[in-house]
């Protein structure tokens, strides 16, 4: 049987959805249904040939949560980061330790980056950010 265009990208996104690290799993819950800013960010997003960890569409910015592997491929992440700014998003960059020890930093630079609210579709406004250690 013949797979559909993309299946194994795509198979590969669900995979890393299910395995996600800690450090993904809680800026997820902080990032779903348009907590920041009124932004809707998905999840293990293919682009342009990669999985992006965390996409808005609309405000063109990919978010990634980077482990201890990534220190040692920074060329790698240097070309995801021109593939993805080839199609005109921007790229933040977070460690992990920084998600689970500063959330709240996390999100305000994240926050910072996207345009106001009001230049975003809405769905009914954005929702309170969750607190530390919620969620």
């Amino acid at each position: 049987m013949r797979r559909p265009p993309g299946y194994d990208m795509l198979k590969r996104a669900r995979d890393l959805r299910m395995l996600s690290p800690d450090a993904e799993k809680r800026l997820w819950r902080a990032l779903r249904n348009r907590r920041v800013a009124g932004a809707k960010f998905r999840r293990q997003m293919w682009l342009s040939g990669y999985i992006a960890d965390f996409a808005c569409i609309e405000a063109k910015l990919v978010v990634e949560a980077d482990g201890g592997q990534h220190g040692d491929n920074a060329d790698y992440d240097a070309l995801r980061s021109e593939r993805f700014a080839a199609l005109g998003y921007r790229t933040l960059r977070f460690w992990n330790n920084d998600i689970l020890e500063n959330l709240d930093g996390v999100l305000q630079v994240i926050s910072d980056a996207l345009p106001s609210p009001s230049h975003l579709p809405s769905a009914g406004g954005p929702l309170p950010l969750p607190k530390m250690g919620e969620g």
